[in-house]
């Protein structure tokens, strides 16, 4: 089986959402699917998922002008994953740092 989280989204939007709604955002696998996800959180933390929602992200192209010519280039696509926990539940991201 291949692993389905990839890393936490750590920004100020997926913090102010895990404050107030108990949300939290992964960058995952691109195949993987909703319930695949669920399972892999609650494996990974020991927590109850509530819910799962997707978002995916196309790779943009990039262009760059040098002197020795045009370079182009494509931006990563990636998907992530913001997870709903079970109300009094909480994932520590951060460990023992």
């Amino acid at each position: 089986m291949h692993n389905i989280l990839i890393r936490p989204l750590l920004t100020e939007k997926m913090t102010d959402l895990n404050e107030k709604y108990k949300q939290y955002g992964f960058v995952v696998d691109i195949n993987a699917n909703k319930i695949e996800i669920a399972k892999a959180v609650e494996t990974k933390f020991e927590v109850e998922v509530v819910s799962v929602n997707t978002i995916r992200h196309k790779g943009k192209t990039k262009t760059q002008f040098t002197r020795k010519g045009k370079f182009s280039g494509r931006t990563p696509k990636y998907k992530k994953a913001i997870v709903t926990l079970k109300e009094g539940q909480s994932i520590d991201l951060f460990g023992e740092v």
